[in-house]
């Protein structure tokens, strides 16, 4: 099989082990990532990758353009991302087409990405996971997980948005059974920034524990 064709294949060639860092939205995915990037680890975040290749000149937005027609570009030749939100909202056929461009060419980022790191582990950020089938050649996931109640309350306070809103986002996310089926480890966000540290702190022993352990196998086998 060509290694191209298989994303398994092309990251375990260059022995990076991947751990994806998933959650609600206000679980707490990018605290969390800033304190595993306290301890050197490589963080490679979807979220990021999705404004990068929407940029002028890059190869999605093209697509992009021609899909749905320059008026969904901004003065700078960016996508415009709020006419694009609000024409997705209520069309979920026009989200379809949309999300058929950017998902592989987020994936295949995120990939490209990963074969450049150096370290035997990094964290792969992916929101979105429990909606998505594209990356089940990662080696472990890590949920951030609160409760319903605890998410509403803090994206009310981060996004400046009324209880209708909030649970309008969190419906249009996957549900906390989804995230939390697919969990190998679950980071428990409802307690302390200090009891939130610890936890992260045991989890970067450990992953660092199984990086070695499954390049070691992969070597073998």
């Amino acid at each position: 099989m060509n290694p191209s064709a298989d994303p398994s294949r092309s990251v375990h060639a260059h022995d990076i082990f991947v751990v994806v860092l998933t959650g609600g939205i206000a679980s707490g995915k990018t605290m969390v990532s800033d304190i595993f990037a306290r301890y050197g680890v490589p963080i490679i975040d979807t979220d990021i990758i999705a404004h990068q290749i929407v940029q002028a000149g890059k190869p999605a937005l093209k697509r992009i353009s021609l899909e749905f027609g320059a008026d969904y570009l901004d003065a700078d030749g960016c996508l415009d991302r709020r006419k694009m939100r609000n024409a997705i909202f209520s069309d979920t056929q026009l989200k379809q087409r949309l999300e058929n461009i950017l998902h592989p060419a987020i994936a295949q980022e995120a990939l490209r990405k990963i074969r450049q790191l150096k370290g035997p582990w990094c964290i792969l950020v992916i929101p979105l996971l429990a909606q998505s089938d594209r990356y089940q050649w990662v080696d472990r996931v890590l949920v951030v997980d609160v409760n319903e109640s605890t998410q509403i309350e803090r994206v009310m306070a981060r996004d400046k948005i009324n209880l209708k809103q909030a649970r309008s986002i969190l419906q249009a996310q996957s549900s906390r059974k989804q995230r939390l089926a697919l969990a190998d480890d679950i980071i428990d966000n409802s307690g302390s920034l200090t009891q939130l540290e610890a936890r992260v702190a045991q989890l970067h022993k450990k992953y660092g524990l199984l990086a070695k352990r499954g390049l070691t196998l992969r070597k073998d086998s």
